[in-house]
């Protein structure tokens, strides 16, 4: 037993989390920037086991020092998220133009990892999710990639800038319809594909495949002195919080550990019922 919890206590200080995993906290320093990382997972309110999942780490590859960071929200079984927080990383290191053509590697492995999910519809199910992944270089470039609706925000002087697209069915409706789906606000009041998945962009979904993309949205940002925090989390955080409220909430919160649980308690007490999970990035 006493074996089991110090390897659950290593895990969590690596920022190795999965649903069993709720909150833990790293740090290092690159390019003489003092960064820390801190999150936190909290169930929402379903019958349905946790299906967030996510990791927060730092690595070294090679000659550069790594921080890699995902959030991944599950639907319809957790099944595909945890098979994502165990595989896309590796996936996207092992393309050989990762360092020379950082974008176009993540785009090849998203596109990988999604064929060995739907090769594996028997082992993993039916299911999918959404992902947003950073992956932070030397603690000087950031390169953030997301399908669907998990949603990565980088404050600077203070200032919340979104870095991901929320991939949603209404504004993706044409290609949607050109694949020979259709986007329906039946049943409830939600947009989704072929009137099941909320979002236009998902790893698995294999029903919903035909109709669905899996290509990422990749952007890459600069991390300068005045780059304060980094924030990803699933949208049962950002369903109830703008942007700049997030970044307003946690801005005198000094422990990356306590402004991401902080956040999950926020986003609660708004209402959220759905998963939440978030990990916070500080720059000092």
């Amino acid at each position: 037993m006493m074996g089991r919890e110090i390897l659950h206590k290593m895990k969590v200080k690596a920022g190795l989390a999965s649903s069993s995993d709720t909150t833990g906290k790293g740090k290092t320093k690159m390019s003489g920037k003092k960064i820390r990382h801190g999150y936190h997972l909290e169930k929402g309110q379903s019958s349905h086991p946790m299906e967030d999942y996510l990791v927060a780490h730092f690595k070294r590859v090679d000659d550069a020092e790594l921080g890699l960071f995902a959030i991944f929200d599950g639907h319809m079984g957790h099944d595909v998220p945890d098979y994502l927080r165990s595989h896309l990383f590796d996936n996207i290191l092992q393309q050989p133009n990762f360092w020379s053509d950082t974008k176009s590697a993540i785009v090849k492995a998203y596109e990988i990892t999604d064929s060995k999910i739907l090769e594996k519809t028997k082992e993993l199910g039916r299911g999918g999710s959404t992902a947003v992944t950073a992956i932070l270089i030397d603690g000087l470039k950031l390169v953030v990639a997301n399908i669907g609706d998990s949603r990565a925000v980088i404050c600077k002087n203070g200032i919340a800038k979104q870095l991901s697209i929320d991939h949603e069915p209404n504004v993706e409706r044409d290609n949607i319809e050109k694949k020979g789906g259709f986007v329906s606000n039946i049943p409830g009041d939600v947009p989704r594909v072929d009137g099941q998945l909320a979002v236009a962009r998902a790893f698995g979904d294999r029903s919903l495949k035909v109709h669905l993309s899996s290509e990422p949205y990749v952007t890459e940002e600069i991390i300068d002195d005045d780059t304060e925090l980094l924030i990803l989390a699933s949208d049962g955080l950002w369903k109830v919080m703008s942007n700049q409220e997030v970044v307003d909430t946690i801005k005198g919160i000094k422990d990356p550990q306590s402004a991401a649980k902080h956040l999950t308690e926020a986003a609660r007490n708004k209402k959220s019922k759905d998963d939440i999970s978030c990990i916070v990035v500080k720059f000092e």
